[in-house]
This record gives C-alpha cells, sequence and structure tokens, in this order.
C-alpha cells in the first residue's frame, strides 16, 4: 500500500496555544472598522448623487466656473471613495483575512500584490490626488479673494498650499524608506 503525498492545502493547519489563539484572533476586531468605512462609502455615495442632482437641475443657471466647482467637487468625491476602497479591500485581505477573489473576473490588478508597504504608498498617492483637487479647487475660488463670495483667505490659501506640500513630502519620505527596505530585503535574499 502506497500512501500519496499530502497536498499543502490537505495538510493539517498548527494548532496554536490560547494565548496566540487569543492574539491571533484579535484581528478579527478590526472587522467592525471596515463594515463603519463601508457605511461612509454609502454616506458619500448619496453625497455624490446629491451633488449630481444639484448639478444638473441648475445647470442652466450655473456659469461655467460654478460648473466646474460642482464637477471638481465630484471627483474628489469619487477619489475619496476610491481611497475607502482601497483600505477597506486591502486592509481587510492585509491585516485580517484573505478574499480568496484569485481568478474572479472582478478582482482588482491592484490587489495580487497588496501589502502594509504597497497600501501605504497607494494611501498616500490617493491623499495626494484628494489634496489636488481640493487645492485647484481653492485656487479656482481664490480668483474671489476680497469680495463677499469667497469663502478663503491669503492665509487660508497658504496653509493650504503647505500642507499639500508636506504630503507631497511625506509620500516621497515613505516610497524612499520602503525602497530602501526593500533594498535590504533583496540584500539578504541574495546572500542567503
Amino acid at each position: 500500500m502506497t500512501s500519496e503525498p499530502i497536498a499543502p492545502s490537505a495538510q493539517a493547519v498548527p494548532r496554536l496555544g490560547l494565548f496566540a489563539q487569543l492574539i491571533f484572533g484579535s484581528r478579527w476586531l478590526q472587522v467592525p472598522l471596515y463594515v463603519g468605512l463601508i457605511v461612509a462609502q454609502a454616506v458619500y455615495v448619496l453625497l455624490f448623487l446629491k451633488e449630481l442632482w444639484h448639478l444638473v437641475a441648475h445647470s442652466f443657471d450655473a456659469s461655467e466656473q460654478q460648473i466646474m466647482l460642482v464637477v471638481l467637487g465630484l471627483i474628489d468625491v469619487v477619489m475619496i471613495s476610491n481611497l475607502l476602497i482601497m483600505v477597506i479591500v486591502g486592509g481587510y485581505e492585509t491585516f485580517v483575512s484573505r478574499l480568496n477573489l484569485t481568478g474572479h473576473p472582478d478582482e482588482p490588478e491592484w490587489l495580487s500584490h497588496v501589502n502594509a508597504s504597497v497600501l501605504k504608498i497607494k494611501l498616500a498617492m490617493a491623499i495626494i490626488g484628494i489634496s489636488s483637487i481640493s487645492l485647484l479647487r481653492t485656487f479656482i475660488e481664490a480668483g474671489n479673494l476680497g469680495t463677499t463670495r469667497s469663502n478663503f483667505t491669503e492665509t487660508g490659501v497658504m496653509w493650504q498650499v503647505l500642507i499639500h506640500i508636506t504630503f507631497i513630502v511625506s509620500a516621497i519620505g515613505i516610497a524612499w524608506v520602503d525602497r530602501l527596505s526593500d533594498g535590504g530585503h533583496r540584500k539578504e535574499a541574495g546572500h542567503g
């Protein structure tokens, strides 16, 4: 009687001690956080639909600049929504449990190589994109500085630019540290 080798997926899962089970199982405490982000996603969908309805209903009364500002607001909502999806799907897959989407026709391309490091860089880039849209809206509205229609002060615009630059510098720093870290791993793997 020959014994066939056990397939890797059929091998027994190592048994953890009680304390190890508690620590490892604590990752499931994040599930309500991801559910909360899904609710926030639904709120953004409602906000998008409300703004879209406002745009359509008032498009004949609005100036081109007002339409552009509303469209930039819609783009901003979409970018924030994309950020939420990256955090929900990527975070759950990285920190809680596998989604087993391999081979699914709608599997996001970025999900196949997501890890905490890639997620940080993608989030940093998404935040820069959101900040860019917000800054563009500010610059368009800044033409009204000194009028009663402006919601911005020169100091407020300056602070928004500085915050945007800080986001860019932070993203460069994150990518640089990640590259240094990844280079160290490659060197270790090469010598091993």
